[in-house]
């Protein structure tokens, strides 16, 4: 990023660029869970499921790149090892260990609260300070929301399936 763009952010930009690299950790991280998930899950309407979560695998992908690349434009560096993802997460990674279709949605429900919370907060603190990370925030956090929509309908439509062969 120019100077000038440096300049306009009105906040700590080593905070910001923190902020980012937490997120950019859950994004990869999220982006494997989904994508691990995906190729183990088992039980009623797996396919279905199974096509949601390359989805939103793909779409975790897109935001850590968004995110590394804002990241960037502030002068920061990205986290560069999975190591730091686990030691910098704010939502952590639930290993899919049990492959049963509702605990994957389970997990996966939980991992887009989660990520709904953090974009909440880094728009919270970012605020008009720095509009263009207020953007990105803005634009990942409402496919965070969508994410979480989705899950939540898949996973009450199993529910009425598995209540119905009772």
């Amino acid at each position: 990023m120019g100077v000038r763009g440096r300049e306009i952010v009105g906040m700590n930009i080593e905070r910001v660029v923190e902020l980012l690299n937490k997120a950019f950790a859950d994004e990869w991280l999220a982006y494997y869970q989904y994508w691990v998930g995906a190729k183990i899950i088992a039980g009623p309407m797996k396919d279905a499921v199974i096509a949601e979560l390359m989805q939103h695998a793909a779409d975790e992908l897109r935001h850590a790149d968004m995110v590394s690349n804002r990241i960037i434009q502030l002068g920061g560096v990205p986290l560069t090892t999975p190591k730091q993802w686990f030691d910098m997460t704010n939502c952590g990674y639930d290993e899919p260990s049990d492959p049963f279709v509702k605990r994957i949605l389970e997990q996966n429900i939980k991992g887009e609260r989660c990520a709904i919370s953090v974009y909440h907060a880094i728009l919270e603190e970012v605020g008009t300070k720095d509009p263009i990370t207020y953007n990105l925030a803005v634009q990942i956090l409402q496919d965070e929301v969508e994410h979480e929509e989705d899950l939540q309908s898949l996973f009450e439509d199993l529910e009425i399936m598995l209540g119905a062969r009772s």
